[in-house]
C-alpha cells in the first residue's frame, strides 16, 4: 500500500520562474507545498478554461503571505497567513506577497487544470 504522509523535503521541487511546487499523489487528492512569488496569477492564467477560472476545487493552509481568489460570481476571498481555505470552483488566483501552502485537490479536475495552466505559461513565456 501506497503511503499516505509525506513532509515537504522529501518530496521533488517542479520549479517554474521563482515558482516552487513539491506534490504528490494520495488516493484521489493531491496534496501540493508551494512558495509562490507576489504577482503569480491572474485571469491569463487560466484562459481556456470555463469562464476562464479553474473550476478544481481546493483546501489548504496559508503558512506566510496573503493571495487572493477571485470568484465569477463577483465576490473575493483574501487568505492571509495562518489561516486554512477553501477554495471553490469558478475563481482567480492572484498572489498578492509571497506565500508558502500546502494545498489539497481532487486529482481529476486539478489535471485538467495543470495541462491548461501549462500551455498558458508557455504562450506567456514563463515555462
Amino acid at each position: 500500500m501506497a503511503e499516505m504522509h509525506a513532509s515537504k523535503d522529501q518530496l521533488p521541487a517542479e520549479k517554474l520562474g521563482n515558482y516552487e511546487g513539491r506534490m504528490t499523489q494520495f488516493g484521489d487528492y493531491y496534496v501540493n507545498f508551494e512558495s509562490i512569488p507576489a504577482g503569480l496569477g491572474g485571469p491569463e492564467l487560466f484562459k481556456g478554461l470555463p469562464d476562464d477560472a479553474c473550476q478544481c476545487e481546493h483546501w489548504g493552509y496559508l503558512f506566510k503571505g496573503r493571495f487572493k481568489f477571485s470568484y465569477t460570481d463577483g465576490s473575493e476571498d483574501v487568505v492571509s497567513a495562518g489561516e486554512a481555505y477553501y477554495a471553490r470552483p469558478g475563481h482567480v488566483f492572484e498572489a498578492l506577497e509571497d506565500c508558502e501552502t500546502v494545498e489539497f485537490s481532487p486529482k481529476e479536475p486539478f489535471e485538467q487544470l495543470l495541462e491548461v495552466v501549462g500551455k498558458n505559461l508557455e504562450v506567456m513565456g514563463q515555462a
